[in-house]
């Protein structure tokens, strides 16, 4: 894989590549990581990431692998990338989504063992009640995340 890394509004964040897709998302830098992209997916992947810090972007059109992960947590990540931009969804929410209401705990080891954060966005998934639990990239950068999206689906639905 190759690694390459960006400044951004919630810190470093380094994004690797290979064989054609995006497949794995670090928060800081990754030892190996270049500063500028090694191809054109890369590019494509920075500038894609880029334009969404900006607040100029809501999704992400880049090819997406998961390398590893078991059935549920594929399913989950799956319906991570459902949420609206600029909204939530509980762990027990996002549970009955995949087929198991009784395994919120299990979205969130399947959160936390996300490959492709902000991409795949994790981060969209908050506790029973809307309270802010959990994040492996830490809660600061969570709600900095969900603070962007939330200003710009309120100017985009204002103007």
């Amino acid at each position: 894989m190759r690694w390459t890394v960006l400044d951004t509004p919630i810190g470093e964040f380094s994004v690797a590549t290979e064989a054609g897709s995006v497949r794995g998302a670090h928060f800081g830098r990754v030892a190996s990581a270049a500063e500028e992209p090694s191809d054109e997916l890369a590019r494509r992947v920075v500038a894609e990431l880029r334009a969404y810090f900006a607040g100029e972007a809501t999704d992400f059109g880049v090819p997406v692998e998961m390398p590893r992960g078991s059935d549920f947590e594929r399913a989950v990540w799956r319906e991570m990338t459902r949420i609206p931009y600029g909204e939530t969804l509980t762990y027990g929410e996002v549970a009955r989504r995949v087929g198991d209401a009784g395994a919120a705990r299990a979205v969130g080891v399947a959160c936390n063992r996300n490959p492709v954060p902000v991409i795949v966005p994790c981060h969209r998934i908050v506790g029973a009640g809307g309270k802010l639990v959990g994040f492996g990239g830490g809660l600061d950068r969570k709600v900095k995340l969900l603070e962007l999206e939330a200003g710009v689906a309120l100017r985009r639905a204002w103007s």
